[in-house]
């Protein structure tokens, strides 16, 4: 079933979205070569408990035997590793990598998701547009997240955008409805067929998420069972913004 928020639910949202945006600033003035991605998480984590949030990454359940829950209060990703990195002491960040971080800062019984992908010192011409074009996607996707038009609209948006200039999608994972509850209906691939899927209705909240790779779109899972991988070894990157259904326009309630 697909939540639509009250006014009051709504403005709890823009909080815990606005929380989640300055722990992402927080994280962005730290990144430099030499700093571990575990510093970065405790940065992030201390931003929002000052902020009266707490990082909903952390602890999140598993559901696989064997696995434990994920431990990290963002989800720190480097290079090939497309999302679900777990940040480490051991994981340094040197020139030319790039790192997406996703974090969702929960408040008031409310989260707010967004992910973006950071340049560690100099990166390479094919790492700043893999970058901006995963950025740029987004943006293209929510032109249609608009009262009336289909779910697939979107989806099929982001893909056709991502196709044209010569990136991948990735399939086995999604952008969600977001609320109460860090995933909630409806799924939002980013493929897809434009007409199709459920109407956008004014007081959806959903995190749209463009996850895209410069080399061949199938993947692989790390031996920690949350890292997830290009098969390739080729770059990845990911953008993300918490965004709410209008009378109007989308309101993006994580970019203040």
């Amino acid at each position: 079933m697909i939540s639509i928020k009250s006014k009051s639910e709504i403005e709890k949202m823009r909080e815990a979205c606005r929380i989640a945006n300055l722990a992402q600033k927080a994280v962005e003035k730290a990144i430099k070569p030499g700093i571990s991605t575990l510093e970065l998480d405790k940065i992030a984590e201390a931003t929002m408990r000052q902020n009266g949030a707490i990082p909903a990454e952390k602890g999140y359940p598993s559901g696989m035997k064997g696995v434990p829950d994920f431990p990290g209060s963002i989800c720190a990703s480097i290079n090939d590793n497309i999302i679900h990195g777990i940040p480490s002491s051991k994981v340094i960040l040197k020139d030319g990598d790039i790192i997406s971080i996703d974090l969702v800062a929960y408040k008031d019984g409310f989260n707010g998701d967004c992910a973006r992908t950071y340049f560690v010192g100099e990166v390479s011409e094919k790492a700043k547009r893999l970058v901006e074009v995963t950025k740029q996607a987004f943006f293209e996707g929510i032109k249609y997240a608009k009262k009336g038009n289909r779910l697939g609209d979107i989806s099929y948006a982001i893909g056709n955008f991502v196709k044209e200039n010569g990136f991948e999608v990735i399939k086995e994972f999604e952008g969600h409805g977001i609320g109460r509850q860090m995933h909630e209906e409806p799924g939002i691939p980013n493929y897809g067929k434009s007409g199709r899927g459920v109407r956008l209705e004014p007081g959806m909240t959903l995190a749209i998420e463009p996850m895209v790779v410069e080399g061949n779109p199938e993947i692989c899972q790390g031996e920690d069972g949350w890292s997830i991988y290009t098969w390739d070894e080729s770059l990845s990157a990911h953008y993300e913004n918490t965004i709410l259904i209008t009378e109007k326009e989308p309101e993006i309630l994580t970019l203040l």
